[in-house]
């Protein structure tokens, strides 16, 4: 369980949200909305841990995240605004080095992450040499492999075909049938298949 409590975040001398108080619990998916500014990309940063609130805490498990950082890091997987991968690696050296850092190491396992995001065929080139948009399906290509029970995602679907985001919208709704935990932010609309989507609203520096 993932608990906000009391959250203040402060940009540029702005408050973006103040007093901010959520739970979340196994088997959700909730969507951060908000306009432009209201500090999503900021709220996804402190839960994550990269980024430490003007005031307030992060409980995971009921214990201050400070306290428990490596165990949290351990079960969490963040996507950010940059996909976070290697350019000198080839795709396939991207996802094989994560899973090697997960202790895991499964050939076949890659080759499905990758025909899962649309790479097949462009599993040894380079990073530094795909387009952006294939860049981040390299890094959207480690929730295939990732066994961390919370997903923070930031902007996920960005890039992604119409048809890209039914299958994550499959394997989100799969994670959390499975116990997980998904927190992303989208400009698009999101709507569940066969699971609900609770909101957390940012407006005017709260949450509805």
């Amino acid at each position: 369980m993932l608990e906000a409590k009391a959250l203040c975040c402060i940009r540029d001398e702005r408050t973006l949200f103040d007093a901010l108080n959520f739970v979340i619990k196994p088997n959700e998916i909730v969507q951060v909305e908000g306009p432009n500014g209201a500090g999503k990309t900021s709220l996804l940063r402190i839960l994550a841990g990269l980024a430490r609130p003007e005031k307030g805490e992060i409980l995971w498990q009921g214990e201050p995240i400070r306290h428990c950082r490596e165990v949290y890091h351990q079960a969490l997987l963040y996507f950010g605004h940059q996909p976070g991968v290697k350019a000198a690696l080839t795709a396939y050296e991207n996802l094989a080095f994560y899973q090697s850092v997960t202790n895991a190491k499964n050939s076949e396992a890659v080759w499905q992450a990758l025909a899962m995001v649309g790479l097949t065929g462009y599993e040894d080139v380079p990073v530094a040499q795909l387009s952006a948009g294939q860049q981040r399906r390299v890094a959207l290509a480690r929730l295939w492999l990732s066994k961390a029970a919370l997903w923070i995602l930031d902007e996920p679907l960005t890039a992604i075909d119409k048809s890209g985001v039914g299958q994550l919208f499959d394997l989100f709704e799969q994670h959390v049938q499975q116990g997980g935990m998904v927190i992303l932010t989208s400009h698009q609309e999101v709507i569940g298949k066969s699971q609900s989507i609770r909101k957390i609203s940012l407006r005017h520096g709260e949450a509805y």
